[in-house]
């Protein structure tokens, strides 16, 4: 085979022998060390470790230019001038003063540089890159440029390799002389197809001297206190030269692309942490992703070539896979979607407008086309139709047979009925097209002049200059070739019965090909540029349900465009009148407005899996709960005062749950309600206050019910806080508390001698309130026997015993309907509210008739909505969902399998420290020391972050902040735990 001649190409250098490295580091330098040869695909760089420091000493490839080696230098001198902070391998003079000096290796004389050794680790491993660190390194780059924009060190060079001015003729010169002919192929045509969409800018383009390889393996990085690992320093000038300065930003981004779990859409980040430091030009814009695919194919004809020369290089050899993926990554999306993109992305989307129709395609439609909302808000998705194969057709035959004489679908709408659950990837869901539904047939006319072409058996195609409209489903007329506007080109097939027109533009795209019905959320202002809206060509804008019109200037993504201001301003309008304490989940929260069973999805269409929502036990969107509400609402809503049976059947299925001294019921709206007056009924009661309660607790927000909470995640004051009537006990945490194992039998009779001791000083309690089992720490178990020994102590002094079910309850430990049956005690109120509504207000207090009557020496009890009409049917619908769909036993089976999987990990993981928790009331506990147990508080975080990209909601519990609260819909099934734990082990293999 052939191998190409060019000056830009450079032979490899063989090794160098480490005595002669050594003697020149000596010789030349003054230096004695250690040598660690670091490999190169073209160079050689060897780590130098003395006792005074470490270097690198850069032996040159013999093509190199010694001027251009200074220049190199003389750089990053000017970087480490306007760059503080950053860590640049400085370059150091020789015993004779220069930067720059001379060895002889193998009889061939090369120049070589003794560099300061840059500390930190490169992060080119395949490991996923966060959207913060992928914007850091779009930072970097933009700092160099900037600060190399009036660097005038290097003068105009000879044509080098990875400047991408040269990118064609480099793709073109080695992919013919490659082993792999049939990647070659694939790399010569991009890299042709994206020269044709940059040739347009060539000349625009700002030229300056670039560092030209600012990429995840010539960054060095640190990790930072959530274990991402941060850029803080850039080595490796050896591309320095002269070039586009938004070349710069190209590479940076193509390098993103092999990591896991990345896509085009990946590099959003660097794009605009690049363009904060220095602004892009339109230009630029333009050029920018055609630029992206010519360095990924540089890099593979390149990284090829270098093997066939040098197949011992195995520092090229094993980049192979990782150079295609880059490339595979940059072709995936058409560079004409990818451009849209980013201008939307950076607020500046194009202006295109559609040619005008001459002719109706469709002459014969009626007016009264409806239009079929498939969102994620319709009406008529409810109960999980959407997850039907045959949703869509299903809801247009419906309208269909209503009495309308065709229906249309709507374009750029992201389809509820296109969402998937249970799937790391988000679903394509933006509609690029529409499809018209008919009851009878109707003729197709060309709306414009143009060439038509066939594909499939019902499958038109009409060209007219760089446009193609799209039709599937037609009873073809017409032959291939040449038609006049208004020709007939057929008429909407029938198949079975109906007859359905997909229609769809789409601007043509230099590579070619078809697009995509649907397009994924993060691509959506892309792929909507490209393929404009259709329905003007059949449906006039006066029409009756036509779609709004945007003014005729207007980008043909402002569906979009307009979808994503939306959201935007609303949590804007949320932060402006929606008191910012209520804090939200997430710093970038989606927009949630559809949930079904243990399933959320927003706005865009993209499924969650919610591991997360205690509240709703029964699942979202539960049917025979969303009509048991209806049926009531429309009868009677009113207060409990009023008399009516649901209330009474309500408190006598809550008695009848429990045992029987705890025979009388209070209804209120919430959890926080219920603690409060359960601890005003051991006041009234007992005639006392003083209240003991347990730290690291959360029991809610009202007075009484706060000033027992002692969880600092919830308040950070709230120990210093407290009211002097509350006392509080070590939390009984066996894994990280002050008795660990076994020796966590010993909290049981300090909290024990705590509260005699209360009662000796005068101070004897009026009630005891604690978690039955521990939820604010993560899930945890208390100790065997805990309660029974608190709980007698208590009960020795005169005080009651209040268990907090709030969040335990309800046969979420699947072994037991009741937290505190697990400890074999009996409390004397019981407090319970979350799931006793499945999300609508409703909570309750159940204690012992004497303890109940005791409270009218403070006066009388009301509450406007707790037990009304609504609430007791919603809570008795609960009750008999929880029965019928036995959902305790699924918490069990499903909690004990999930349990398994997360210990499986834990094996794996060091990061785990303990699995917490029964049924499907779990705990994560991560650490970064298993025998320090220092909590890792910042990687938790970050975990769930990176768990929501792969559709999982899961949020930290804890004081530290911690432990995954793991307590989702009772209704879990054994696929989603397993996707969960799936996601959670990628999590933690390849980063977050």
């Amino acid at each position: 085979m052939g191998i190409p001649s060019a000056d830009w190409l450079m032979q490899p250098i063989g090794p160098v022998d480490e005595a002669e490295v050594s003697a020149v580091l000596a010789e030349r330098f003054g230096v004695t060390g250690t040598v660690h040869d670091l490999g190169s695909q073209q160079d050689r760089n060897y780590r130098v470790r003395t006792e005074t420091g470490d270097y690198v000493l850069k032996i040159a490839n013999p093509a190199s230019d010694p001027a251009a080696l200074r220049a190199q230098c003389a750089a990053v001198e000017r970087l480490a001038d306007v760059m503080s902070g950053l860590r640049l391998p400085r370059a150091h003079a020789g015993v004779d003063g220069e930067v720059v000096q001379w060895l002889s290796a193998g009889g061939v004389e090369l120049v070589c540089r003794l560099l300061d050794y840059v500390p930190g680790e490169p992060i080119m491993d395949s490991r996923y890159l966060a959207p913060p660190v992928v914007a850091r390194l779009g930072e970097l780059a933009g700092r160099v440029v900037a600060g190399l924009a009036d660097f005038a060190g290097v003068a105009q060079e000879r044509t080098q390799l990875w400047d991408l001015r040269n990118a064609l003729t480099v793709v073109e010169t080695l992919a013919l002389h490659l082993p792999d002919q049939e990647r070659a192929a694939r790399v010569l045509s991009a890299s042709r197809a994206a020269h044709t969409l940059l040739a347009p800018f060539v000349d625009r383009l700002p030229v300056q001297v670039i560092h030209g390889d600012v990429t995840d393996n010539n960054v060095v990085c640190e990790p930072a206190a959530d274990g991402r690992r941060m850029p803080v320093g850039v080595i490796d000038f050896g591309d320095l030269g002269l070039g586009w300065t938004v070349a710069e930003l190209a590479v940076t981004c193509a390098s993103v692309l092999h990591h896991h779990g990345a896509g085009p859409a990946s590099v959003l980040p660097a794009v605009h942490a690049f363009h904060a430091v220095r602004p892009l030009a339109n230009e630029e814009v333009d050029a920018l992703w055609p630029l992206v695919v010519l360095r990924t194919s540089v890099m593979v004809v390149s990284g090829q070539y270098d093997t066939l020369l040098d197949p011992g290089n195995s520092y090229a050899s094993v980049a192979l896979d990782r150079e295609w993926a880059m490339f595979e990554a940059a072709v995936s999306v058409p560079a004409e979607v990818m451009t849209a993109q980013l201008r939307h992305a950076l607020g500046r989307p194009s202006a295109q407008l559609l040619p005008v129709a001459e002719h109706t395609l469709l002459p014969g439609l009626p007016d009264d086309v409806a239009s079929l909302d498939l969102s994620v808000s319709s009406e008529e998705l409810h109960t999980g139709r959407w997850l039907a194969p045959d949703a869509e057709t299903v809801l247009a035959r419906t309208t269909l047979t209503a009495g309308r004489t065709a229906v249309r679908t709507r374009h750029g709408e992201f389809r509820l009925t296109r969402t998937t659950v249970d799937d790391s990837v988000p679903a394509a869901t933006c509609a690029l097209g529409v499809e018209l539904h008919l009851t009878g047939p109707a003729e197709i006319r060309a709306p414009w002049a143009g060439t038509v072409t066939r594909h499939g058996d019902t499958g038109v195609t009409l060209h007219t200059g760089g446009l193609d409209l799209l039709l599937d489903g037609v009873d073809a007329e017409v032959q291939p070739g040449p038609v006049v506007s208004g020709r007939r080109l057929g008429t909407v097939a029938a198949r079975e019965g109906v007859r359905v027109l997909g229609i769809q533009l789409f601007r043509s795209c230099a590579t070619g090909g078809r697009p995509p019905r649907f397009a994924p959320p993060e691509l959506a202002a892309g792929w909507l540029e490209v393929c404009p809206d259709p329905t003007r060509l059949f449906l006039a804008p006066d029409a009756p349900d036509a779609p709004s019109s945007a003014p005729d200037d207007a980008p043909v993504s402002a569906r979009d465009a307009q979808q994503a201001v939306a959201e935007t301003e609303l949590l804007e309008r949320r932060e402006h009148s929606f008191a910012t304490v209520q804090e939200h989940y997430f710093e970038t929260p989606p927009q949630i407005e559809r949930g079904w069973r243990h399933h959320l999805v927003d706005t865009r269409g993209r499924g969650y899996l919610d591991m997360l929502n205690n509240v709703t036990i029964l699942g979202h969107g539960h049917p025979g709960l969303g009509e048991a509400v209806h049926r009531q609402w429309q009868r009677l809503n009113t207060n409990s005062r009023f008399h009516y049976a649901s209330v009474v059947e309500l408190s006598e299925r809550l008695t009848g749950l429990l045992p029987a001294e705890l025979d009388t019921v209070f209804l209120v709206n919430s959890g926080s309600e219920a603690v409060d007056l359960a601890l005003r009924l051991a006041w009234a009661a007992t005639g006392r206050q003083d209240v003991v309660a347990v730290e690291e607790a959360y029991h809610g927000w009202t007075y009484a019910s706060d000033a027992v909470s002692t969880s600092i995640a919830d308040n950070p004051n709230a120990l210093a806080s407290r009211p002097p009537w509350v006392h509080t006990v070590a939390a009984p945490n066996s894994y990280r508390g002050r008795h660990r194992g076994p020796q966590s039998r010993r909290y049981a009779p300090e909290a024990a001698a705590r509260i005699r001791e209360l009662a000796d000083q005068g101070r004897p309690l009026a009630a005891f309130v604690c978690e039955p089992y521990y939820g604010n720490a993560g899930g945890m178990a208390l100790p065997d026997g805990y309660l029974r020994q608190v709980y007698e102590a208590t009960r020795d002094v005169g005080g009651l015993c209040v268990a907090d079910e709030v969040q335990v309850g309800y046969g979420r430990l699947g072994s037991h309907f009741w937290g505190f049956e697990q400890q074999g005690v009996v409390p004397d109120i019981v407090t319970v509210a979350k799931a006793m509504g499945n999300g609508h207000p409703l909570g309750a207090v159940i204690t012992r008739r004497d303890i109940a009557d005791a409270y009218r020496t403070q006066g009388y009890f009301f509450s406007s909505a707790g037990g009304s009409p609504v609430s007791s049917v919603v809570g008795l619908t609960v009750l008999d969902a929880l029965r019928d769909e036995d959902l305790q036993t699924n918490a069990r089976e499903i909690g004990a399998h999930l349990k398994d999987r997360l210990l499986e990990l834990a094996e794996r993981h060091a990061l785990i420290g303990a699995v917490h928790g029964s049924g499907l009331y779990l705990g994560v506990e991560f650490v970064r020391d298993r025998e320090s147990l220092e909590p890792a508080t910042e990687e938790t975080a970050a975990i769930c972050d990176r768990l929501r990209e792969l559709g999982v909601i899961v949020q930290p519990t804890s004081d530290r902040q911690c432990v995954l609260k793991i307590k989702p819909p009772l209704c879990l099934t054994r696929r989603s735990a397993d996707v969960f734990a799936d996601a959670l082990d990628d999590v933690l293999t390849h980063g977050w």
